[in-house]
C-alpha cells in the first residue's frame, strides 16, 4: 500500500464482513483529501439487519454518514454516491428518494441508482457507496 493511503474502519459502523475497509483516504494535494467508501448496507453497529427496505436504507445512510464523520466530513463533501437495490418497484424508488433528502439535506452529489439481481447476502436489500473530497 502506498504510504500516502490510509485505510480504516470507523467504530460507529459494523466491522466489514470480508477483507476490506470501509474507508480509504488519500491526499490530493492543496490541502484536500479524497475519501472512497465501501458500499454501506443496512447492518446496524450491533450486527443486526432490519427486515424492511426503509429501515435498511436509513441504516445504510447512517453508516455512510458515520464513515464521512470519521474523517471530519459531512454530506456536503460527497461528490458521488452509487445506490444499489434489489427492489425495482416504483414505491422503492420513491422511498429511497425521500430518505435520501432527509439524510443528505441540501447536499446533491452526482448519483447513480441501480436495480440489481442481488447483493452479498440474501436478506440485503440496499447498498450505498460514496466518494467525498474535503480538507486534509
Amino acid at each position: 500500500m502506498p504510504a500516502s493511503l490510509r485505510r480504516h474502519n470507523p467504530p460507529a459502523v459494523h466491522p466489514p464482513l470480508g477483507r476490506y475497509h470501509h474507508a480509504t483516504v488519500h491526499p490530493l494535494g492543496g490541502g484536500l483529501k479524497r475519501l472512497v467508501m465501501a458500499g454501506q448496507v443496512g447492518i446496524k453497529p450491533d450486527g443486526t439487519l432490519p427486515p424492511d427496505l426503509g429501515a435498511q436504507i436509513e441504516q445504510a445512510y447512517d453508516n455512510l454518514l458515520a464513515v464521512l464523520a470519521s474523517e471530519g466530513m459531512s454530506a456536503d463533501d460527497l461528490v458521488k454516491i452509487t445506490y444499489f437495490t434489489t427492489d425495482k418497484s416504483p414505491e422503492a424508488l420513491k422511498l429511497s428518494r425521500d430518505i435520501r433528502v432527509r439524510k443528505l439535506g441540501d447536499a446533491n452529489p452526482s448519483s447513480t441508482y441501480l436495480v440489481i439481481a442481488g447483493l452479498a447476502g440474501p436478506d440485503l436489500k440496499v447498498e450505498i457507496e460514496g466518494e467525498a473530497v474535503g480538507p486534509e
